[in-house]
């Protein structure tokens, strides 16, 4: 399929979604992390009552708070989760060779964590769908200031990804959350405005932005997992 993103720019979060629903089915799947941009997702998903696949990725070392979100989920909208879990070998080589905390002690070593827990299982959840909606949004992060709404994934050909809230400030992000009573994470109202694994998020202080929470000891050109390359 010949994808212009041009065309999709001036389509609402809504209408993408929509689109996603009419075009793919479960087909499309919504890789989600329960922050706050995927809980308005999943929000829109339950309103507009289409099939679509919500898939999460379990690395193992997420908050108790995200549990909490994820099982919020399953008993306010209905929904199911697919969840997928890191290779049990890769993780406990990983562990042995290096312990519990490689990750930080330099960017390659931080990199294969999230290879190892993200990427590859990300990559079992694509291999089983033709479309993926995420909760990319251009403000959050220097790595994501030229996100388009819709474009053909060169990281997965030949995967279409779908981003409906690109356009979208962080202030209507909060806004839809509280006109429409989304839950959220916990952890949001503890000042993490940007949640991943635990031993990697921290709360971000007034003034910081909101992924200066990620893999804070990095420069923030390198906060990427590798679950979104910049191309």
């Amino acid at each position: 399929m010949q994808i212009s993103s041009k065309d999709f720019e001036t389509k609402t979060a809504e209408e993408l979604v929509q689109w996603t629903i009419d075009r793919y089915g479960l087909q499309a799947g919504l890789a989600c992390s329960f922050g706050m941009e995927d809980m308005v997702l999943i929000d829109i998903i339950a309103k507009l009552k289409g099939p679509i696949t919500i898939f999460t990725l379990d690395t193992g070392r997420l908050h108790e708070e995200t549990y909490q979100i994820m099982d919020r989920v399953r008993s306010h909208y209905g929904l199911e989760i697919k969840t997928y879990f890191p290779n049990l070998e890769q993780v406990q080589k990983l562990v042995r060779e290096k312990g519990f905390f490689s990750f930080k002690e330099s960017i390659e070593n931080r990199k294969e964590c999230c290879g190892i827990r993200k990427v590859e299982p990300l990559n079992r959840a694509l291999g089983e769908l033709d479309a993926w909606v995420t909760g990319l949004r251009r403000d959050q992060a220097v790595t994501r200031t030229e996100t388009p709404k819709v474009l053909e994934d060169g990281d997965h050909p030949p995967l279409v990804k779908i981003n409906p809230l690109a356009d979208w400030t962080q202030d209507q992000v909060e806004s839809y959350i509280e006109q429409h009573k989304v839950p959220v994470n916990a952890l949001h109202k503890k000042n993490y405005p940007s949640i991943g694994c635990a031993p990697c998020t921290r709360p971000i202080e007034p003034g910081e932005d909101i992924r200066a929470g990620r893999w804070w000891w990095e420069n923030p050109e390198h906060k990427e997992c590798g679950l979104h390359p910049r191309n």
